[in-house]
């Protein structure tokens, strides 16, 4: 039988009003979205640590949760993992003893031994969370969450707390642990990458209500409307006036630009992704100058700021220090985003 993961609730909240509905059939669902926007809310409400004021949550056949006939399961019956931003450890158990709380009272040994080297424990067995790294502690978690073979993980903001050498190498494993899983995950996040690198599909939340879901690689290219496309990554965004069916004129950067789709009455922006610029010569399409700009060095890309405020990435090695900003640089059309507000 095809497992399928139903979610559709509702929440009064003090600033707004929560409303998520997805069906997630295989694979890792990313919840991205800026903080405070519900997203940790609807994971708390799957989990069974918060119940909604009205709907429905359901594991294939095993209803969690529906408000029109009163069933709501406890935590502890719904066999789902949550991966807490703090994970949560028992400060007065030592590895060993908080991994095993996932196998039980009557937990095999040789299987603890299996699980502890499986997440690379191995020689921490005897210690306490407080004498172990953050790394250490995050995988200790989740050893214990795959110790007792949920249906359902959760992963709440997962990396929040990690520096950046910390947090590239954990992604790795993660993305391991998650690939020989074979039930639903679903992380939430305000990190693009990481939605991007992890989740099979994605919902954007904003103020508790989904403004778009679907495939992760289809939202990312696609983002339809300017707030997605903010939380997606896309630095460059400008009001327009739309001038025919191909070319629009950008409010904001004083340019007027072909685009390689329909124009529809309902577009109101454009975006431009950083990274989508490329040197011209001055009659080329789309193309327009660079006077003005200034540039900023970073260890793997320059950041070039244009006079009329569009912003420029330009990929470097290492060891390259000197870049000379071209007179002109253009945008292809078909690289121009058409969003609605």
């Amino acid at each position: 039988m095809a497992k399928l993961l139903k979610v559709n609730i509702q929440k009064e909240l003090k600033e707004f009003d929560l409303d998520v509905d997805f069906e997630l059939k295989k694979g890792c669902l990313g919840i991205l979205g800026p903080s405070g926007c519900g997203k940790s809310m609807t994971l708390k409400s799957i989990a069974g640590i918060v119940n909604p004021d009205n709907g429905f949550i359901s594991l294939n056949d095993t209803v969690y949760f529906d408000s029109s006939n009163k069933t709501n399961l406890k935590p502890q019956k719904r066999n789902v993992g949550y991966l807490f931003q703090n994970y949560a450890l028992f400060p007065n158990m030592t590895v060993e003893e908080n991994v095993a709380i996932g196998l039980g009272k009557d937990c095999d040994k040789n299987h603890l031994s299996e699980i502890i080297k499986r997440y690379h424990l191995n020689g921490l067995e005897k210690r306490y969370p407080r004498e172990l790294s953050g790394g250490q502690q995050q995988r200790v978690a989740l050893a214990r969450i795959m110790a007792y073979g949920p249906d359902v993980i959760l992963l709440d903001e997962p990396f929040s707390a990690m520096d950046t050498f910390l947090k590239e190498q954990l992604r790795l494993e993660l993305v391991n642990s998650l690939n020989d899983f074979d039930g639903f995950s679903i992380m939430v996040t305000h990190n693009r990458d990481e939605a991007f690198q992890f989740c099979d599909e994605l919902i954007i939340l904003d103020k508790g209500k989904v403004i778009a879901k679907g495939d992760t690689h289809e939202v990312f290219e696609n983002p339809k409307k300017v707030q997605v496309a903010r939380l997606t990554g896309c630095k460059n965004i400008s009001r327009i006036e739309i001038i025919d069916d191909y070319h629009v004129k950008s409010l904001d950067w004083g340019l007027e630009l072909e685009v390689s789709k329909k124009v529809s009455p309902n577009i109101t922006h454009i975006g431009i992704r950083a990274h989508d610029f490329s040197s011209a010569k001055e009659d080329d399409l789309n193309a327009f100058d660079t006077l003005g700009s200034s540039k900023i060095e970073m260890p793997f890309e320059w950041e070039i700021t244009l006079a009329n405020g569009l912003w420029w990435k330009y990929d470097k090695q290492i060891h390259e220090h000197e870049f000379v900003v071209p007179d002109y640089i253009k945008i292809n059309p078909k690289n121009i985003i058409l969003l609605e507000e």
